[in-house]
C-alpha cells in the first residue's frame, strides 16, 4: 500500500468492485429483457408481486450472512426491480405499437440542465438509442413543435408533490390534438447553485423558474433580503448565474443541471416536502395502445352539466365499473366564464371492456368527453418484505 497515500490502493479496489457491479447490473437487465420476451408469448403480467417479495426476503436472509442491513438491501433491490419492470414495459410497448425507431427528437422546457431536460433524457434512455434535444422557452412552444412535426415527442411537467398541479399545462391540454403516450416521475432535489465560494448571507439575488420557488418557499422565507427573479427555466437561471460569476447571485435548480454550467452546490434538499417529486407527461401526434400485461392509465377531459350532482353522477359511473380514479383536476373552460372542465386520471386500459362501457355511459350524461390518452403507468409501487 502506498505509504504516502494509504487510501489510494483501497480506492482503486473499490473502483474495481464498482465496475464489476456495473457489469452484473447490465447482465441482470439483459436477463430481464429475456423475461419480457418470454412473457410476450405466455401473456403473463409484467409484475409478479409474490415473486418480488420472495426475492427480497431471500436476499435479506443472504445479506445477514455478509453483515448487510436489511433496510439497505430492500432499498437497493427495490430500485433494481423498478428498473426491471420499466425496462420490460418499454419492450412490450415497442412490440405492440411497432415503434422501433433508434432516435427521436424530444421537445422540453429550457436549455440543457432543466428538470424537463432531465426528464426527457430519462425517457429517451429507456426508449431510444439516441436523443435529439429540442429546448423551448414556453410550454406552448413545446406542444407546437410536436403538432407541426418539428419534434416527435413533448415532455411537459403536470404536477408536483409540493406545489401541486401546473395549471398552464392543463389549460393547453384543452385545445391540443396531441395524445398522452407516457409519463415519468423524477425527484426534484432543488439546490442553491453558485459560481464560486460564497455563503447564504452574501447572496442578494436568486434566479429560477417560479415552480422551484413555490416548492422551496419555507427555505426561501428564511432569507428575506434575497431578491427573487423568475426565469423561463431552471437551466436559464443556471446559465445566468454562470455568466454573472458573482458571489452575490445564485440559482435554484438540480445538482446535475448545475454541473453542466460548472456551478457548485451551496445547499441541497430545499423543498418543503422531503420527497419532492414532479410528474411529467409525454405527448405525441398519434395515440398508443397499451399491452394488457402492463398497468395502464387513461386520462379523460370532460364537461358536465351545471345541474346539482352532475360531477358526482359521472364519478359514480367509474365506481360502478370498479375503475380507480387517481387524479381529479378542474380548470376554467376557455371563453365560458364560471364553467369548468374536469381532468380525470383513471387506472385502467382503454381497451378493457369495463373502461369502454364506462365511457359509453359517461358520453350519455356529460356535455363533452374526450380521451386525452391511454399510456403505461410508470408508478412502480415497491414491494416490502413481510
Amino acid at each position: 500500500m502506498n505509504s504516502e497515500n494509504p487510501l489510494l490502493a483501497l480506492r482503486e479496489k473499490i473502483s474495481a468492485v464498482d465496475e464489476k457491479l456495473l457489469t452484473l447490473l447490465a447482465e441482470r437487465r439483459a436477463l430481464a429483457i429475456d423475461v419480457a420476451k418470454t412473457k410476450m408469448t405466455t401473456h403473463r403480467p409484467i409484475r409478479d408481486v409474490d415473486r418480488e417479495r420472495a426475492l427480497l426476503e431471500h436476499l435479506i436472509t443472504l445479506g445477514k450472512k455478509h453483515q448487510l442491513d436489511a433496510h439497505y438491501i430492500t432499498r437497493l433491490f427495490q430500485q433494481i426491480i423498478e428498473d426491471s419492470v420499466l425496462t420490460q414495459q418499454a419492450l412490450l410497448q415497442k412490440h405492440l405499437n411497432q415503434t422501433h425507431a433508434r432516435s427521436a427528437r424530444i421537445a422540453f422546457l429550457g436549455p440543457k440542465g432543466s428538470y424537463s431536460h432531465l426528464a426527457a433524457r430519462n425517457y429517451a434512455a429507456r426508449h431510444f438509442d439516441e436523443f435529439i434535444e429540442s429546448g423551448c422557452l414556453k410550454f406552448h412552444d413545446i406542444i407546437h413543435q410536436v403538432e407541426t412535426g418539428q419534434a416527435d415527442y413533448a415532455v411537459l411537467p403536470i404536477e408536483n408533490t409540493s406545489s401541486g398541479s401546473i395549471n398552464d399545462v392543463y389549460d393547453l391540454l384543452q385545445s391540443t390534438s396531441l395524445s398522452i403516450v407516457g409519463e415519468m416521475t423524477i425527484n426534484a432535489d432543488h439546490c442553491v447553485l453558485v459560481s464560486g465560494p460564497t455563503d447564504l448571507q452574501q447572496i442578494e439575488t436568486v434566479y429560477s423558474h417560479p415552480q422551484p420557488f413555490q416548492q422551496c418557499s419555507q427555505f426561501i422565507n428564511r432569507f428575506p433580503h434575497w431578491k427573487i427573479v423568475y426565469t423561463e427555466s431552471t437551466a436559464a437561471a443556471m446559465e445566468k448565474v454562470a455568466t454573472l460569476n458573482s458571489t452575490s447571485v445564485a440559482a435554484l435548480g438540480s445538482e446535475a443541471g448545475g454541473a453542466l454550467y460548472h456551478l457548485q452546490v451551496l445547499e441541497r434538499n430545499l423543498a418543503n416536502q422531503r420527497q419532492n417529486m414532479t410528474r411529467f407527461i409525454i405527448l405525441a401526434r398519434k395515440p398508443v395502445e397499451v399491452s394488457e400485461q402492463v398497468p395502464a392509465k387513461t386520462t379523460l377531459i370532460m364537461a358536465t352539466g351545471q345541474q346539482a350532482g352532475a360531477l358526482v353522477e359521472a364519478l359514480l359511473v367509474l365506481r360502478k365499473h370498479h375503475l380507480i380514479m387517481s387524479k381529479l383536476e378542474s380548470r376554467p373552460i376557455n371563453g365560458n366564464p364560471w364553467e369548468e372542465m374536469f381532468y380525470i386520471d383513471v387506472q385502467g386500459n382503454l381497451r378493457a371492456s369495463d373502461m369502454q362501457q364506462a365511457l359509453r355511459e359517461l358520453n350519455e350524461i356529460t356535455r363533452s368527453l374526450k380521451v386525452l390518452g391511454c399510456y403505461p403507468s410508470d408508478t412502480v409501487i415497491p414491494v416490502d418484505p413481510q
